[in-house]
């Protein structure tokens, strides 16, 4: 029996780059670290965060997105209103933050709920509040600290460097996926 991946089977969006669907893992304010599970489809708890914190946005994947940390691109996404796990969101793109996570990159594309008035007029990162960013570096910054993990944000950059970054990920994902899934029908015929 085929089962539902949102990963997989749940589409980036007809606006891509610049609008993407965003599958929110963990809700704004959470210490729990939910992620999917790649081979069910549901959501599971990873951990419970070692460190005093919480998550400053509304944090999942774009879906058929892939990275080379083997892994769909994240997403942060800035919303006024609390966001459960598993919502799907239309996420305006308006920047990235760089980091490095234990000596790999991962890049958190940072966007803003597309039908949220109170975000959606944002277009740039340069256009929020300073301490919006400050807090997203804080965060990442510290909360695998106790850990023993090191994340190193090494840059904000704006929207167009993240546009570039979730095409990249588009096309990794159909050269991965897609590219295979044609071989393998093919040497099924």
């Amino acid at each position: 029996m085929a089962h539902f991946n949102p990963w997989h089977d749940v589409n980036y969006g007809p606006k891509a780059p610049q609008i993407v669907n965003a599958i929110i893992e963990i809700p704004k304010g959470s210490k729990g670290k939910y992620e999917l599970d790649k081979d069910s489809g549901l959501l599971k708890l990873d951990r419970v965060l070692f460190s005093a914190v919480h998550y400053p946005a509304a944090y999942g994947f774009i879906p058929q997105t892939y990275c080379d940390d083997k892994d769909p691109l994240d997403v942060l996404v800035l919303c006024s209103v609390d966001v459960v796990p598993m919502c799907l969101i239309e996420a305006k793109v308006i920047g990235v933050m760089q980091m490095i996570d234990n000596n790999e990159e991962d890049d958190k594309i940072i966007a803003v709920a597309a039908h949220d008035v109170s975000m959606n007029h944002y277009n740039d990162i340069s256009e929020l509040p300073p301490h919006t960013l400050l807090e997203m570096r804080r965060f990442f910054e510290d909360y695998k600290a106790l850990e023993n993990k090191q994340v190193v944000v090494e840059k904000f950059m704006g929207r167009e460097e993240a546009y570039k970054i979730v095409q990249d990920s588009l096309n990794l994902y159909d050269e991965t996926y897609r590219h295979n899934n044609q071989h393998a029908q093919l040497s099924m015929l």
